[in-house]
């Protein structure tokens, strides 16, 4: 899954990209608000991380623009501000979130994971309510009845993306989006491999494809 990390400080920056990506997120990290709202325009993150102290244009201004416009991207907010009046000024412009620096790695982790969850509707772990096939969030495995399968983090962020609307067909360049982060090198076949990797452990038939438009999980009554 991709992550938008709005962070100036290098060393956060670095540290914090690092962690997540070992974690199994695709981190894009960008030091000024400025280009995290050019970032955000083209889509595919499941969640941005901001922090309020930024230059130009500072955290709790580019969540006003952001929520203005529409954009609906959960946003968990880092800051060393914790003074009760940033938090309520950042939760009222429609922060999801709020941690304060410093803080610990599976905290911010067990912060993310509760986000997708309510971002997908999902009060609890299991993603993917009415689909013949579900994604716990917190324990990584893909759901079929009775049978659980661990995941890569590629894996886990394709399958995601799929279930975040059953039966919905996602071409390959819009999984492609919510998979990869910049920089990422993409080969042309890559989605394919994670489709075949995931039908070998889960069946041939469960991610169905649609021939010259994409992929999608089908709905248990249609089984």
């Amino acid at each position: 899954m991709r992550a938008l990390l709005v962070e100036d400080d290098e060393m956060i920056g670095n540290s914090l990209t690092q962690a997540l990506g070992r974690a199994g997120w695709s981190v894009d990290w960008v030091r000024d608000g400025e280009p995290a709202r050019t970032a955000l325009t083209d889509g595919g993150y499941a969640c941005v991380l901001l922090d309020l102290g930024l230059p130009r244009l500072d955290g709790l201004s580019l969540l006003r623009h952001l929520r203005g416009r529409g954009e609906l991207t959960p946003v968990l907010v880092l800051t060393a501000r914790d003074g009760l009046d940033d938090r309520i000024a950042g939760l009222d412009l429609g922060a999801d979130d709020y941690l304060v620096k410093p803080f610990e790695l599976g905290e911010l982790l067990a912060r993310m994971r509760a986000l997708l969850r309510r971002s997908s509707g999902a009060a609890q772990s299991l993603l993917g309510a009415g689909a013949a096939l579900q994604l716990d969030l917190n324990t990584r495995e893909a759901v079929r009845g009775a049978q659980r399968e661990s995941l890569t983090a590629r894996e886990f962020a394709l399958l995601r993306a799929l279930l975040e609307r059953p039966g919905a067909i996602l071409s390959r360049e819009q999984l492609e989006q919510r998979i990869y982060g910049w920089g990422e090198e993409i080969g042309s076949n890559m989605i394919d491999v994670l489709i075949h990797g995931m039908r070998r452990k889960l069946g041939a038939d469960a991610i169905r494809n649609v021939r010259g438009l994409g992929w999608r999980i089908a709905l248990a009554s249609t089984e």
